[in-house]
């Protein structure tokens, strides 16, 4: 299992949903580093803890955005991806499930 720690392999400081929003968009992680862990065939664990916070555009882009991609629900993307979060980082973990849950529902 290939685990990706947020804060050291992609940045303290992540950003806006999209590349054109800046550095270290939502998009660019789930294009440069989570898709390519994932395609090496093994589920990924990701580690939320270490950053100075999420916004949730980042969230929702990276995290839902795969699953949309991917036309995973919640049960299918925990399948594949793991997240791991402390008490601090247990609401980004929350909202990354929201917002994969309301992706679902706009699918129907």
């Amino acid at each position: 299992m290939r685990t990706i720690r947020v804060a050291d392999e992609f940045s303290a400081t992540p950003g806006g949903r999209y590349l054109s929003d800046g550095p270290f968009s939502g998009e660019d992680f789930r294009e440069r580093i989570l898709i390519p862990a994932l395609n090496e065939g093994s589920p990924v664990t990701v580690v939320l803890d270490g950053t100075r916070g999420y916004p949730s555009s980042f969230l929702d882009e990276a995290f839902a955005g795969l699953a949309r991609q991917r036309q995973w629900d919640r049960s299918q993307f925990s399948k594949h991806i793991k997240i791991v979060a402390s008490p601090t980082y247990k609401i980004y973990e929350d909202d990354i499930y929201h917002y994969i849950d309301v992706s679902q529902k706009r699918a129907k």
